[in-house]
């Protein structure tokens, strides 16, 4: 019987877009085993997933080297028949090269490809340019050879627990925003989040969620706001809990940023803002009940990075500042 361990130890994104790999495999080997390898404080997402087996956890804030080490040898002792790696980096280059797999997938950017027995690229997109693809597309290049070159989508998995959880929240009809980013070019300015708050119809509620630490500079976009029924999740609800309220949502607003892929991942509306990153890098929704939103003005300087950056490089943050409310209540029938 075939064994699987899928590699991707970066970002929350990330790891809810490798998910469509585990969909794909699932669907060509029903009864193999899947493992995810997964960074610390990301396994939450998977927690109950009905495809994936084991979730191989790695510390990387305590200790690193050692238990990346001892991660490597643990992986090389379960023998599994298919490594593939969707993270571009040395550290997941040493776990697929020593695994003994006879199947080492990954891409040709990761230092150690040398030793993977499948390589592809890994080509992001600029504005003007031919590929456009996804970053599911590019991850699916990794298994083309074993299952087909179509994709699946990435699919989170919400407990009935989960979903009960958020159901006193659901009452009424309501809309959630995601308003914080890493990085702070990818993330729409905190005064424009409380101008749309403030524009979209009252009868929504507007729940606006995110990790703890998010809770201070959220809680600074309620203040300023001019309404009431809207309410600071920060640190309330765990990934899977988010994604399901996310489901119930009429609509989601997201950054370039992990909550963005929640939404795919449990086919949510979304309004994807992108301000310093473009969607052309291969991030952006993937189902037709998501838009992407972004300053229709040419700026020469955008895309300024494919993370985005601490602070605008030009100090005039244009590409944030010149998105309108028109432009993101265009789900909305009521006039505003």
């Amino acid at each position: 019987m075939f064994r699987f361990l899928i590699i991707q130890t970066a970002f929350t994104g990330d790891v809810v877009l490798a998910t469509a790999i585990a969909e794909k495999l699932h669907v060509y080997y029903p009864v193999a085993k899947i493992d995810f390898l997964l960074r610390k404080g990301n396994e939450g997402l998977l927690a109950g997933h009905p495809y994936i087996n084991e979730v191989l956890v790695w510390d990387k804030n305590n200790n690193k080297n050692r238990n990346l080490l001892q991660l490597a040898s643990r992986v090389r002792l379960a023998n599994y028949t298919h490594v593939i790696n969707a993270h571009r980096f040395a550290t997941s280059g040493i776990i697929t090269m020593f695994s003994g797999a006879p199947y080492r997938a990954g891409f040709k950017k990761n230092p150690l490809s040398f030793s993977f027995t499948r390589k592809q690229e890994h080509i992001i997109g600029q504005p003007g340019t031919q590929n456009t693809d996804h970053e599911v597309y590019r991850n699916q290049q990794l298994i083309a050879d074993i299952t087909d070159a179509a994709p699946a989508m990435p699919a989170l998995y919400p407990t009935a627990s989960d979903y009960k959880h958020v159901a006193q929240y659901q009452n009424m009809p309501y809309v959630c925003i995601a308003p914080t980013s890493v990085w702070f070019t990818k993330q729409f300015a905190a005064e424009k989040w409380t101008e749309l708050i403030n524009q979209l119809p009252q009868y929504y509620n507007i729940y606006l969620i995110g990790a703890p630490a998010d809770k201070k500079a959220v809680q600074q976009i309620i203040d300023n706001a001019t309404r009431t029924n809207l309410q600071n999740l920060c640190g309330s609800l765990n990934f899977l809990q988010s994604a399901a309220l996310m489901k119930g949502a009429a609509m989601n607003y997201t950054n370039d940023s992990a909550p963005l892929h929640f939404a795919t991942a449990v086919d949510a509306p979304v309004t994807a803002v992108f301000c310093s990153t473009i969607p052309e890098f291969g991030f952006g929704p993937l189902r037709t009940n998501g838009r992407v939103v972004q300053t229709a003005e040419k700026l020469s300087c955008r895309p300024c990075g494919l993370h985005g950056h601490k602070s605008c490089p030009q100090q005039h943050f244009r590409c944030a500042y010149g998105i309108t409310n028109e432009q993101l209540l265009w789900w909305t029938s009521k006039k505003i």
